[in-house]
């Protein structure tokens, strides 16, 4: 079936969002989002785009982005994805596909709606109840906009408006905003103690071969589980000796 023409932008500048494929999980720890936030500074230059607001969470991106040629972010997200997903499965120990078809995107043609996803994007983390202000998640240009930390953002364009004399009220300010949507998996942290615990509640052993996970398809509901519960799977594969290999098999 031929896939449907983009609708293109006046001024080419879209909201973009990559999903991962099946709701798999993007981005498991502080390095991931790191990555990734790595590659859309590092691809701007030569693809030729412009990054105004973007937002990482646990599986999928948003982005607010100009293209500065016709058809520039189609290249760009080849670039990024592929570059993205040769890291990641090696680091993860799999193969295959990790997004989902290709991005999604609509067209902000006017201030009005550039303005409401530049603040829908922001504000993506305090709706899914990863932080209480925009400005402490760490993976959004939040902080470089509401706290003047040094980024990847290009933000001379919101900062040229009136809005940006009040900035600050206009992110926070009470809105029925919609955009493209989907739902949201939210990752919780543990910390190894607490880790252990589950571990321990969960597979009746640090040992997996012991207990109640010595059937396969056991330990994997227990995978599943832990890393519901915010133990990643690198914790998990480094505090029971499984590879992250069956971990990644598990939650798939």
């Amino acid at each position: 079936m031929p896939r449907t023409a983009r609708i293109r932008s006046q001024n080419q500048t879209y909201h973009v969002m990559l999903r991962g494929i099946n709701k798999q999980q993007l981005f498991y720890d502080d390095e991931d989002f790191r990555y990734f936030t790595k590659l859309l500074d590092r691809f701007k230059e030569p693809c030729g785009y412009s990054l105004y607001a973007y937002c990482l969470m646990g599986n999928h991106v948003h982005l607010l982005i100009r293209e500065k040629e016709e058809a520039a972010l189609g290249n760009a997200f080849k670039h990024i994805e592929c570059a993205f997903v040769y890291w990641y499965n090696a680091k993860y120990e799999r193969t295959g596909h990790l997004f989902q078809d290709r991005y999604r995107s609509e067209p902000v043609d006017d201030e009005g709606y550039l303005l409401t996803v530049f603040r829908y994007i922001l504000m993506n983390p305090v709706k899914a109840g990863l932080c209480r202000h925009a400005e402490d998640y760490p993976y959004s240009s939040a902080g470089e906009y509401l706290r003047n930390k040094k980024g990847i953002t290009d933000t001379e364009l919101i900062r040229s408006l009136p809005v940006a004399e009040h900035l600050e009220s206009f992110i926070t300010l009470d809105n029925d905003d919609q955009c493209m949507e989907m739902e949201e998996t939210i990752r919780k942290r543990c910390t190894d103690e607490t880790a252990q615990q589950l571990i321990l509640r969960e597979l009746g052993s640090h040992t997996p071969a012991i207990g109640k996970a010595k059937e396969r398809q056991a330990m994997n509901a227990s995978i599943r589980k832990l890393i519901d519960e915010g133990v990643s799977i690198r914790q998990l594969s480094r505090l029971t000796g499984i590879s992250k290999k069956v971990i990644e098999a598990a939650v798939k």
